[in-house]
């Protein structure tokens, strides 16, 4: 075999943003674990995702579905990634991803715990020693030990079991899945930021880590403040709807040109709404003078502020409650939303001639971020990567031959 080189990763044509240089190997698949290597691309590594025969079911989850087939969900979680084929049931796919941990500085896997060490590449008890300076981001349900360790976990399912569900939603009613999957999402960015903290201590210490990410971490991080108004006073959280449980008012209210959000969240701001709506004594009335009055009288606000709001323009009212120093605005949908002029001010969406979706969230005063390209084919890249490994043609053919590289 000749000497394994750059083409693993690829090379840029102009290097952009601060983990320029940085190697990740995706081995993930779903939402968690693609999305934390696609935040990594963003900001400059180079990610090669490797995908099974069956693929990243993902790609399948639609409609919609882009020009190419590719699933709009895949599309959003699998940009600027070079792409891979390689069945790792089989002893040669393992051998080359043996290979691949060897050129990586970070690895993020979110299979079941305990198939890497049953292939032979498990973290704690081979790559640690074999790799000391690889960072290696395990992403998980539970957990790999304890009570419920190694058990699968959804998104939903950790929503439930970990007590957001039960504060989302109306009282009177069932409670509600939030409407993205916030629990992938925030496993995601924890992922993401202790892979930076683990590459930042190894800057001091010269050695990688584990990165030991679960769902369930971060669905308990995000039951603030309902989690310390536990611990306060041991009272089980409420369902409020749209409502704040500790600030009021804080709601949507209906306006004659559609959905409207009020934060009057302190004694000014609620002095400032009910001026704007025509009753300013209600910020002396001995029920809304305060917070926990307007708390303790919550419905009767309420109420008194829906019968106020109802006839106005959401536009005009929006527009003299920020002039007023009281946060407020329309309850936009997604589309409306995306093309707001503030939205494409801040490059938060991106339509070009190869990609169209979110862009990046972070903005620096000097560094760039990769501009956004739509995910590869699935095994797009494989020739080129294992080329790059220091395979020759016949050894490719031959792994394609025996089905490694489907």
């Amino acid at each position: 075999m000749a000497e394994a080189g750059d083409d693993v990763w690829g090379v840029e044509e102009e290097p952009a943003g601060i983990l320029s240089g940085l190697r990740v190997l995706d081995l993930s698949r779903v939402l968690a674990g693609p999305y934390c290597a696609q935040m990594l691309s963003d900001h400059g590594a180079s990610v090669l995702k490797v995908e099974g025969p069956a693929g990243d079911e993902t790609r399948s989850w639609g409609p919609p579905f882009h020009a190419d087939g590719t699933s709009a969900y895949f599309y959003g979680l699998n940009r600027n990634k070079r792409n891979i084929a390689l069945d790792l049931a089989s002893d040669a796919g393992r051998r080359v991803l043996t290979r691949l941990v060897g050129e990586a500085d970070v690895v993020v896997e979110n299979f079941k715990p305990g198939t890497m060490a049953r292939w032979g590449l498990g973290y704690e008890d081979v790559l640690a020693a074999r790799h000391p300076r690889l960072v290696y981001c395990r992403i998980s349900g539970f957990g790999s030990d304890g009570p419920m360790g190694g058990l699968p976990g959804y998104d939903a399912v950790l929503q439930a079991y970990g007590g957001l569900m039960s504060v989302n939603g109306y009282p009177d009613r069932e409670p509600l899945r939030v409407g993205v999957p916030v629990v992938d999402v925030m496993t995601a960015h924890l992922a993401f930021s202790g892979i930076l903290l683990a590459l930042h201590e190894r800057t001091a210490s010269g050695r990688g880590q584990l990165v030991d990410a679960a769902l369930l971490d971060a669905v308990v991080s995000l039951l603030h403040p309902h989690a310390a108004s536990w611990t306060a006073d041991g009272r089980t959280p409420r369902r409020t709807g749209g409502a704040h449980p500790v600030l009021a008012p804080y709601q949507v209210f209906a306006t004659r040109s559609g959905d409207f959000f009020v934060s009057a969240a302190n004694d000014r701001q609620f002095a400032a709404l009910v001026g704007v709506l025509g009753r300013p004594d209600l910020a002396a009335d001995p029920r809304f003078a305060d917070n926990p009055g307007r708390i303790a009288h919550i419905d009767e606000l309420a109420a008194l502020l829906a019968g106020l709001i109802d006839g106005w323009d959401g536009a005009e009212l929006t527009r003299r409650l920020i002039a007023a120093g009281v946060p407020a605005g329309p309850v936009n949908d997604v589309g409306t939303a995306l093309t707001d002029p503030q939205v494409r001010h801040r490059g938060l969406y991106v339509e070009n001639e190869d990609y169209r979706g979110v862009g990046v969230p972070v903005a620096f005063g000097r560094s760039r971020t990769r501009a956004p390209r739509a995910p590869r084919p699935r095994g797009a890249d494989t020739t080129e990567v294992l080329r790059g490994l220091g395979y020759d043609d016949a050894e490719i053919a031959r792994l394609a031959e025996a089905g490694v590289l489907r």
